[in-house]
């Protein structure tokens, strides 16, 4: 099943409900400047709207240009009028194209599909940090080019330290970042992950990379 992701920064008409289509499924969540950071699967497409509370929309498009996490995403600026100085201006800041208004959920899944169906994937391959790497295609993840065997939950654990290194990563942020945030999960579960994952670590002959922060979290150091 691949997975094509889809953010916005604020609320369509209705409810944004997962759409699976063939062996693909289209997973809608908020973008929110000053969240947490958390996992993004599969392909990328974000919806930025003109104004936001805290920034605008131009300023939203270059940081997520400047994020590893979504340099290679869609962005899809919504206007609030169709301006060709503002179009100009979106283009400029690094959105892709632009939509007049608020679209709903079903124009949002129909410019998504048919962008696609055209060639489009946007897809970000590869994530690396020092000696660290993470191939997205093939779920796979090494240490100076040695292959680390990992579990999917360890592969997304590290993936996440590796998108962001030296910070630390309170562990209910852990939780939320690698999708189980819906589910009832004590928080010292995520240290018997990191347990999990120093072993794999160390198995592939890499040095322990994650320093404990007590009664806070983890710090990933690069």
């Amino acid at each position: 099943m691949r997975i094509i992701s889809i953010l916005t920064t604020g609320v369509v008409d209705e409810e944004c409900e997962d759409f699976v289509h063939g062996d693909e499924t289209y997973k809608f969540d908020r973008i929110i400047p000053g969240d947490p950071p958390k996992l993004i699967e599969g392909s990328v497409w974000i919806f930025v709207d003109w104004l936001l509370p805290e920034l605008s929309g131009l300023e939203m498009c270059r940081r997520l240009r400047a994020d590893p996490r979504t340099s290679d995403a869609h962005i899809t600026i919504l206007l609030e009028q169709d301006s060709l100085e503002d179009r100009r201006r979106a283009l400029s800041a690094g959105a892709d194209d632009y939509f007049v208004g608020r679209p709903s959920r079903n124009q949002i899944l129909d410019r998504v599909m048919t962008a696609k169906a055209q060639g489009g994937s946007y897809a970000t391959r590869q994530v690396e940090t020092g000696d660290w790497s993470i191939d997205l295609g093939a779920l796979r993840a090494k240490w100076q080019g040695t292959p680390i065997d990992l579990g999917p939950t360890e592969f997304k654990l590290l993936r996440f330290f590796i998108e962001n290194p030296n910070h630390l990563l309170e562990r209910r942020d852990i939780i939320n970042a690698i999708g189980k945030g819906e589910a009832i999960i004590q928080d010292r579960t995520v240290d018997v992950w990191i347990g999990r994952l120093r072993r794999a670590l160390i198995a592939a002959g890499a040095r322990n990379p994650l320093s404990t922060v007590r009664g806070r979290g983890y710090v990933f150091e690069v």
